[in-house]
């Protein structure tokens, strides 16, 4: 997990988003599949957000295990050359 000093200046903030993000990805922790993620911040957040980050980052888990799922089935198709 990656919150640059340019996205929030003061650690108390900085942590605050580590905090939120890591408490999102426990709760949706059984629903990904064994995947090694980097979350990156791009754009600060506070405590008015938290709705809108929770449906944000919900979707981006549902896109990566579509994604991953799709790529599980082009691995176990049969390759002929």
């Amino acid at each position: 997990m990656v919150v640059a000093k340019k996205v929030a200046k003061r650690s108390v903030d900085r942590n605050y988003m580590r905090r939120v993000l890591r408490e999102l990805f426990r709760k949706q922790q059984m629903q990904i599949a064994a995947l090694d993620l980097v979350i990156r911040v791009m754009k600060p957040f506070n405590h008015q957000d938290f709705v809108q980050l929770e449906q944000e980052f919900t979707e981006l888990l549902f896109r990566l295990k579509r994604a991953t799922a799709r790529g599980a089935v082009k691995q176990s198709e049969p390759h002929h050359d």
